[in-house]
């Protein structure tokens, strides 16, 4: 863990080595005030040197005047290194959950992974800039500390050194009970994200069945549990700072009582005294620096472990030996597939499905039946248990992830469109299109007229998932991708679902017209709309109980025909 760490570094050597240098600097500068004052009290004030006390004075402010602007370039320069550190790891983490499978995001809630991606990389850029840092400074200021108070009095020096072992016990006990609190601590916040993320974006839901009181106590049981854990953090980390604190407050006693001791005993001389009294916060001081650090670096890494788990999560890629596929023709076939989201139990069982070149295929049945999964398996979404699945002969495992979904077009169920314009929106299914081909895919399906009503016509932003349009709106501008994507094979995953009879109508004259030479797979629960496919399947308990074209499916008498019979009862 700690070679990852480090290698976010490597980008950032120059101003790292600088701003170690600076902090080293400041460390050296801190030594000198109780040099100057033990020069003072035991040289330069009983000599009466006024005209040295002077320039003691101003060389000492100069170099605290140094010291201020080392201080800038730390405070700023520091931070920015650790920014920029932070934006690397945001980085990489967002391309990495681009390439990870469907399958992570079925597990994992968004506000969780959102909280990983803001909280926890905080505190990792926060660690960055300031360990190294406190380290340097609170080691290096430790080491010169000790020699300086070695050569005031030895004797007295080893007595206060003799309490640091004590220091470095009660350090290390309270350690792990802070890390396992912090821990805790993360897991309650991102349950609060997710819990948040959840709820906000069903505020609608919310609204609409006045469940404003169980979406409060949803959020609050989150909200208990990071009170508990923040608890439980703050308790580790009082038990830590009150024990630590308490230790530094016996060095001051000890050099209070073994100083006084040495100063009776003429051991040592009354301005020593007073230049070891001073001297010694440069020595507690870089020690209680390191001994705070622990809570930030406690949490740090924690950020940083929940950062690699995400790191570490296997990423979708391309097999051995796949290759690209430039064009396809579109022929479809599934042969004894099975899958299943969990390890026991299969949405689909050994199913069989062959879909000809440019042929419309439409799927129907029963809620559950697998079809959906039919449809994210073509473009590989998910690994199949056992069985293939074949486009023009070839297995869609030996074939590259990009260059088999750049042949499918998909209009699915759930439409998701993004908080930017419209124009934006459409160009997502083919982003160097031109302005022409994106006019052209509005008009084909039929919302160009609506989008040029509006004031800001295709610079119109939607809001987020599209809130600003209606059902049927959002629907047509996600067909309108497809039209401009223009792929060989189609998958329409309930994609009239949202419209109404008359938009259904004009629509469905579009997507007739795109299925025209296509590979089309059709997946639909009003039967009407595919009553001219060239043949369709009953998807049922995750196999294919029946197939065949509209009349012939009819004739047999079997589910199709209830289904139809029962939907065309409902809408008398």
């Amino acid at each position: 863990m700690l070679k990852r760490f480090i290698a976010y570094y490597r980008p950032h050597r120059r101003i790292f080595i600088l701003d170690m240098a600076a902090s080293l600097l400041v460390a050296l500068i801190g030594i000198v005030y109780p040099v100057v004052t033990r020069s003072m009290l035991n040289d330069l004030i009983p000599n009466r040197s006024y005209q040295m006390i002077i320039w003691a004075g101003l060389a000492l402010l100069g170099l605290y005047f140094c010291r201020m602007l080392l201080n800038y370039f730390i405070q700023y320069q520091g931070h920015m290194m650790g920014v920029q550190m932070q934006a690397q790891m945001r980085r990489d983490m967002f391309n990495h959950l681009e390439r990870l499978p469907y399958s992570y995001f079925d597990n994992h809630e968004t506000g969780k992974i959102m909280s990983r991606m803001t909280n926890d990389l905080m505190d990792i850029s926060e660690l960055a800039h300031h360990g190294p840092e406190n380290i340097l400074i609170s080691s290096v200021s430790i080491v010169i500390s000790f020699l300086y108070l070695l050569s005031i009095n030895p004797w007295l020096t080893l007595i206060i050194f003799a309490c640091v072992p004590l220091l470095i016990f009660v350090a290390l006990r309270m350690r792990k009970r802070m890390y396992d609190a912090y821990a805790r601590s993360r897991k309650s916040v991102a349950q609060i994200n997710a819990a948040l993320e959840s709820s906000i974006s069903g505020i609608r839901v919310t609204k609409a069945f006045t469940n404003a009181r169980k979406e409060s106590e949803k959020f609050e049981v989150g909200n208990q549990s990071f009170i508990r854990a923040r608890r439980d953090a703050y308790r580790a980390m009082g038990q830590f700072h009150s024990s630590t604190s308490f230790v530094t407050d016996i060095f001051n006693v000890i050099v209070l009582i073994a100083g006084g001791l040495f100063l009776y005993d003429a051991r040592i001389s009354f301005g020593d005294y007073s230049a070891f009294v001073v001297s010694i916060n440069l020595f507690i001081q870089p020690v209680m620096t390191l001994i705070n650090f622990m809570e930030q670096y406690q949490s740090g890494v924690t950020g940083f472990e929940r950062f690699l788990e995400i790191m570490d999560a296997e990423p979708e890629k391309d097999a051995p030996g796949a290759v690209d596929v430039a064009k396809m023709d579109g022929h479809i076939r599934f042969d004894q597939v099975c899958y299943g989201y969990d390890s026991d139990k299969e949405v689909l069982t050994n199913l069989n499905l062959d879909i000809p070149v440019g042929k419309t295929f439409a799927l129907v049945g029963p809620s559950g039946g697998g079809k959906t999964t039919i449809c994210h398996l073509i473009p590989h979404f998910y690994d199949l248990r056992s069985g293939s699945i074949t486009i023009d002969g070839r297995d869609i495992r030996r074939i590259s992830l990009s260059s088999l979904r750049r042949n499918i077009g998909i209009v699915q169920q759930d439409i998701y469109l993004f908080n930017a314009s419209i124009r934006d929106n459409i160009l997502y299914g083919r982003l160097d299109a031109t302005e022409e081909e994106v006019i052209d895919a509005a008009k084909r399906a039929n919302i160009h007229e609506y989008i040029m009503q509006l004031p800001e016509g295709y610079d119109t932003v939607i809001g987020e998932r599209g809130v600003r349009l209606s059902g049927g709106q959002k629907q047509r501008l996600s067909i309108a991708r497809v039209f401009l994507k223009n792929p060989p094979i189609l998958i329409l995953d309930e994609a009239t679902s949202a419209l109404d009879n008359t938009t259904e109508i004009l629509i469905q004259q579009a997507l007739d017209e795109l299925c025209k030479g296509r590979t089309t797979l059709v997946v639909a629960h009003r039967l009407s709309t595919i009553k001219n496919a060239d043949k369709i399947a009953v998807v049922a308990g995750g196999s294919i109980v029946e197939q065949g074209s509209h009349e012939q499916l009819l004739a047999a008498g079997g589910l199709y025909a209830d289904l139809y019979q029962l939907q065309f009862r409902g809408n008398l």
